[in-house]
């Protein structure tokens, strides 16, 4: 239950991270950063598709057209066609955590068919492993736009 909560915190936080972004400072890449606004904000949700998708077979990720312009690797400076906009992204983000939240049900203490591995250093054998994995992962791009936010001037 825990991982649960923590979930609907994490989202929360990202949420009110991107609420604070000014419009015009989604697409800025500052110096020092990787990436935007826009893009850890697509990261996130498209993260969180793939690691529920991972760890539950029976959940259908959405948008993973979104996959060219998010996932790890790629970058502002190299989408080609149009990104998802801010709108399509906050909403994505805000219709995500019910529809995991539901998959999740009664399912965290599923062990995976086979562990997911990141690198040589992190094994999940469970689905409450890989939520609190992704729970890490949110909040560390919830920084970075926490981070570009005061770079930018919030």
């Amino acid at each position: 239950m825990a991982t649960i909560e923590q979930l609907k915190f994490a989202r929360m936080y990202t949420m009110g991270r991107l609420a604070k972004a000014k419009e015009d400072a989604w697409d800025k890449q500052q110096a020092g950063f990787n990436n935007t606004i826009r893009w850890n904000a697509g990261h996130i949700y498209i993260s969180l598709e793939q690691f529920a998708a991972k760890a539950l077979p029976s959940f259908e990720p959405k948008h993973n057209e979104w996959d060219a312009f998010f996932t790890m690797g790629t970058s502002p400076a190299k989408w080609e066609g149009q990104a998802p906009s801010k709108e399509e992204v906050l909403v994505a983000l805000q219709e995500q955590l019910p529809r995991v939240l539901q998959a999740l049900e009664g399912n965290l203490d599923q062990v995976l068919a086979e562990p997911l591995k990141i690198g040589d250093m992190l094994t999940m054998g469970t689905v409450d492993a890989v939520m609190q994995f992704s729970l890490w992962h949110e909040g560390v791009h919830a920084g970075v736009i926490h981070g570009l936010n005061r770079a930018i001037g919030e």
